[in-house]
């Protein structure tokens, strides 16, 4: 499973989440360890699914100026990645996206790599839509014809992403995001799949973030991938053991904590089968999703 965080508020560095905390998004892509940290009440029901290393490319988008989005993908190992690091030093925005893939059997290409971006929004997805080869067709012309040629990898991702876009996710993220859940469902359900679609996906506009939670209803004996939010002036420790405090607008969600050190009064469960909309300087409204 991969790893991302989404960051919304007042202008910061992008190295003040991505890299400088103890347990970054950086070292996350060398050792996803949050099932297993000390004092985490959710770590022995979360096991399934678990994949500690998530090399396979990283990517950030940003809110840049005038409202235009940045981009920038690689399929190095992010930990391993000094421009992403040099970049991430020099480059504020007030609302940005961040990846680090496991993609074991998949390919292995910049196309590939999260966040996506097209037509102002950005995309990221943890998960995989089951048996995606079975489905692919079927999906893939349910994409808008105009969107059609603006998919320019073969991941499950983009495919929904592209869906959604279609979907009206410019004039309702909601909505769009989950008829795109009920399109995946029905799909799987007509094809017999029992394995479940999981996902925690983050998308965004620049001004808000929409995120949510999901494993199908029948799943059994797993879970749905893990995902926190926090907000407000959230303290993270940091890798030369100082303190970082995020503004007082902050909206933080992660796949997992950015600390070495578990706090459930920091990171808060986004409940299963949830959607979550984040704004800056306000509480998140989450509702459950109707599919």
């Amino acid at each position: 499973m991969c790893r991302w965080l989404a960051y919304l508020g007042s202008p910061i560095p992008l190295e003040d989440v991505l890299v400088r905390p103890d347990h970054s998004l950086i070292d996350q892509s060398l050792l996803a360890r949050d099932l297993f940290m000390p004092g985490n009440p959710l770590a022995a029901q979360f096991r399934d699914g678990a994949f500690p290393t998530n090399g396979d490319g990283f990517g950030v988008a940003w809110a840049g100026r005038a409202g235009s989005l940045g981009q920038y993908r690689q399929i190095d190992p992010a930990w391993n990645s000094r421009n992403l690091r040099h970049l991430a030093a020099q480059i504020e925005s007030g609302c940005f996206l961040a990846h680090v893939r496991a993609a074991p059997g998949g390919t292995i290409a910049e196309q590939n790599c999260h966040p996506f971006v097209h037509g102002g929004w950005m995309f990221q997805h943890n998960g995989e839509v089951p048996a995606f080869a079975a489905l692919k067709r079927e999906l893939t012309f349910d994409v808008e014809p105009s969107l059609y040629p603006s998919i320019l990898g073969n991941a499950d991702s983009e495919v929904c992403f592209h869906l959604a876009l279609g979907y009206g996710l410019a004039k309702d993220p909601v909505a769009a995001l989950t008829r795109m859940v009920g399109r995946v469902e029905h799909a799987r359900r007509e094809h017999g799949i029992s394995e479940p679609f999981r996902a925690t996906i983050c998308a965004s506009d620049g001004s808000r973030l929409i995120a949510l939670r999901w494993i199908s209803p029948d799943a059994e004996a797993t879970r749905a991938p893990t995902l926190y939010h926090a907000a407000g002036p959230t303290v993270l420790r940091t890798s030369d053991g100082a303190a970082d405090i995020l503004p007082d607008d902050a909206q933080l969600v992660v796949s997992e904590s950015l600390e070495l050190h578990w706090s459930e009064h920091t990171w808060v469960e986004v409940p299963a089968g949830a959607i979550g909309v984040f704004r800056r300087g306000e509480a998140a409204v989450f509702a459950p999703l109707s599919v």
